[in-house]
């Protein structure tokens, strides 16, 4: 039995006047086989010359006949173009064609277009099996290892959902991310496809549909305020040009950590512009804390309590505000089912309470640093990435560092967290919330540092000032809520221990490979 293969251009008459013979003789010979191969016409001329190539033929025109004998197999034998085909098929079969040449234009339009049909519907399959490309920078972070486990448990992205985790870092850590590795694969999760390391700065986010940004390595050493802030901008133009360069079109980039999270995001929008609109800051942490400790006062869950919002500086000088906070299933006087909710500032009525150790608790927690510790943080990260994918619960505000367009008075061009919904695969700013005006004073404390981390890492402001208050702040619900900033937060370390300078420059420096500017 012989097989007979046709290819040719997809839009080639002469191509379609062999196939519709072809099809006929296969019909009606039962030894008769054909195997069809079209080309769009801009790749047909370099996909005959590899096939020519690789079998050491010469041909020049569409379409190509060759022959394969099934029984002996070997090397195919070159038949020819059409009219040696012709000849064959009259000369063997004792067949003809008789098609005019205006019906072998109209199906050659036909091809084609059946052709462009099936390249379309192959590459809609390919992304239903291709797994989701996960990358995670700084993956010897404590938030990456905490981190890993919820992405696999399908809980972010679906049970029917495979993923591929590539973990980012320099060439010192190695030997921990294969021991990473390891303990990954041991999970056996039935949507992991692979997990696997990357050094090599070139290849970094190669076809990336997810990048998750954390904490670059660090080291003990005195740093100045400014020259920490401008250190981030070597990494975050090194990471906006690979995102640029390497990632898929609609990548999403998340950005969490433990200081500087706006700036880093802002950095990384201005880096990557192409892609800016889906990069976000996590305020998820900051969120999780407060409703943590407003728990433990009311003797509830913190599950129970929705719709705390966080605006600001996610990693700083930022607002909790509990005007819109509501507590589901308390028990108390008032009974109603699991829907029924009340007011959050209506049950606290020790007022003195959220005035002073509400806000001191999170000012240390953000003095600390450990509103982003490495459970927290995987947490946040997994959970905005949930709601990025699936949508967040009906009705619920979260909380969400985005690029300023001006809502609710917030300058433009910084980052800034904002109460959000997530739905069709993107955020919505929820404009439209009543109650939620912000002084003047307010908005200037919180942005002032923003703006201000923003210039000195540009270098276009040498020193910088935090921000003074000429009065006290009070109470969240008088829209008087300090909490420290990341200014705050880095001179304060300064009297109990030397600063952990953020490696920027040595991190780049421990990839495989150059350093990319741009």
């Amino acid at each position: 039995m012989a097989k007979f293969v046709i290819a040719g251009r997809a839009d080639c008459p002469y191509y379609a006047k062999t196939e519709l013979l072809a099809d006929y003789l296969q019909k009606n010979l039962p030894d008769f086989r054909i195997h069809k191969i079209t080309q769009r016409p801009e790749v047909w001329e370099d996909w005959l010359k590899d096939v020519c190539e690789k079998n050491k033929w010469s041909h020049k025109n569409s379409p190509i006949i060759w022959r394969e004998l099934l029984d002996r197999g070997g090397k195919g034998l070159l038949l020819g173009g059409y009219n040696e085909f012709l000849e064959h098929a009259q000369l063997y079969y004792d067949v003809t064609s008789s098609m005019t040449t205006e019906l072998m234009m109209v199906i050659a339009q036909e091809n084609l277009g059946a052709h462009i049909q099936k390249e379309q519907e192959e590459e809609g399959l390919k992304t239903c099996i291709n797994p989701l490309q996960v990358w995670i920078t700084s993956a010897s972070a404590p938030a990456c290892y905490n981190l890993i486990p919820i992405l696999t448990s399908g809980e972010v992205f679906g049970m029917h959902t495979e993923i591929s985790i590539t973990l980012f870092d320099n060439k010192q850590a190695e030997e921990y991310l294969k021991s990473l590795v390891m303990e990954t694969q041991d999970l056996a999760s039935p949507v992991l496809r692979s997990v696997s390391i990357c050094t090599k700065v070139e290849e970094a986010f190669c076809q990336a549909h997810i990048i998750v940004v954390l904490d670059d390595s660090t080291d003990k050493e005195v740093f100045t305020l400014e020259d920490c802030l401008r250190s981030r901008v070597p990494l975050c133009r090194l990471y906006g040009y690979l995102i640029e360069k390497n990632a898929h079109e609609s990548v999403r980039v998340i950005v969490g950590g433990k200081t500087f999270v706006n700036l880093k995001t802002v950095l990384l929008m201005r880096y990557a512009p192409r892609i800016a609109h889906n990069i976000i800051a996590v305020a998820l942490g900051v969120e999780g804390e407060a409703k943590a400790i407003l728990a433990r006062k009311l003797k509830t869950t913190p599950s129970y309590i929705k719709d705390v919002i966080i605006w600001g500086n996610i990693s700083g000088n930022n607002y909790v505000d509990l005007r819109k906070t509501r507590v589901y299933r308390y028990e108390s006087a008032i009974w109603g089912p699991l829907h029924y909710s009340r007011p959050l500032l209506n049950l606290i009525f020790d007022s003195e309470w959220i005035k002073r150790e509400f806000v001191a608790t999170l000012k240390n927690l953000t003095a600390t640093g450990r509103q982003f510790g490495g459970i927290l943080a995987a947490h946040s990260i997994a959970t905005t990435l949930k709601y990025w994918y699936h949508g967040s619960p009906p009705g619920e505000i979260v909380s969400l560092g985005i690029l300023s367009e001006g809502q609710f008075g917030i300058p433009k061009g910084i980052v800034f967290s904002m109460p959000v919904k997530f739905e069709n695969g993107t955020w919505v700013v929820l404009t439209d919330l009543k109650d939620t005006e912000i002084s003047e004073q307010i908005m200037t404390r919180m942005t002032s540092d923003l703006i201000q981390e923003k210039l000195v890492a540009l270098g276009d402001k040498i020193h910088f000032q935090p921000y003074q208050s000429e009065h006290k702040d009070l109470v969240p619900h008088e829209e008087k809520n300090p909490v420290m900033s990341d200014a705050a937060y880095f001179l304060n370390q300064i009297p109990q221990t030397t600063f952990e300078k953020p490696q920027s420059l040595e991190f780049l420096n421990g990839f495989e490979g150059k350093t990319v500017e741009s």
